[in-house]
């Protein structure tokens, strides 16, 4: 206490100087329309500036929440399109229920770990099987193409990134139908390679990229990436390089995209090669 009588004490001109200037400015104000509009105007223009610049530091800091409500609102309507839509494949079914007309569930999930330098790169998710994530569901970020869930535990799950040397896509080029399987080749996380194209397939440079849906796992037309250059491989095919449309690096939120028909297709697919 003693300390801050003694600092005041040597202060006190000071002091009684800022108190003057703030009394002398207050008069100059109270008793000076032109001053005091000055001072009004200065004060909302500076209250204005502070509260927009805090909205803008409020909404930067909630894009992470912005985004995974928007994921999760996509899905929603993905999923609203999926049980309504009406395939030529249905129009024999007698029963009129229309869960059996819905082909894909969507649900959305945060990536929470990532890799693109390795030669086997995968993700992990925040949702498991506790959250209806099964292994082979595809993955994928608004529309373009990630990759495939492996591993499922109660609350994650590990996705095999298309930048992975053990994954194979089947896809197909989006103008003339000539489908080819597609997988990276470890050079950079930008590219991927698509093979067994016949040479007489009409193709060029910035053509789409896209699934095939011959798996059970991606739907048909999911967008891969666009033809960057190509050459004759093997007198026969062509090899294509394909510009990926996924940013892995950029990578947040994603789509789990589930096949409801998945084990019918497999099981029946099996069986045939089994009668062969």
């Amino acid at each position: 206490m003693r300390s801050l009588l003694n600092f005041l004490l040597r202060i006190h001109f000071l002091l009684l100087f800022i108190l003057l200037e703030i009394f002398s400015f207050s008069l100059l104000v109270n008793k000076n329309n032109f001053h005091k509009a000055k001072v009004v105007n200065f004060s909302r223009q500076f209250a204005g500036n502070f509260y927009t610049k805090t909205a803008k530091l409020k909404q930067y800091l909630s894009l992470t929440e912005e985004n995974q409500r928007l994921t999760e609102e996509n899905n929603r309507l993905l999923n609203i399109i999926e049980s309504t839509y009406k395939s030529d494949e249905i129009f024999f079914r007698s029963v009129n229920d229309t869960i059996l007309n819905q082909r894909y569930r969507y649900t959305s999930a945060r990536i929470i770990n990532n890799s693109i330098n390795k030669k086997y790169n995968f993700l992990t998710l925040s949702k498991g099987s506790e959250q209806g994530i099964a292994p082979e569901m595809a993955v994928v970020s608004e529309g373009d193409i990630v990759g495939v869930v492996k591993g499922v535990s109660n609350n994650y799950s590990t996705v095999i990134s298309l930048l992975n040397l053990d994954l194979k896509i089947s896809s197909k080029i989006k103008k003339n139908g000539y489908y080819g399987s597609l997988s990276w080749n470890g050079k950079g996380y930008k590219s991927a390679i698509l093979s067994e194209i016949p040479l007489h397939a009409d193709i060029q440079v910035g053509d789409t990229v896209m699934t095939s849906g011959f798996s059970s796992i991606f739907p048909e037309g999911i967008l891969i990436g666009y033809i960057s250059n190509f050459k004759e491989k093997g007198g026969s095919f062509y090899e294509i390089k394909v510009n990926l449309s996924t940013d892995f690096k950029s990578l947040d939120n994603v789509s789990v995209v589930g096949n409801l028909i998945q084990n019918e297709k497999l099981e029946l697919e099996k069986e045939t090669e089994k009668n062969d």
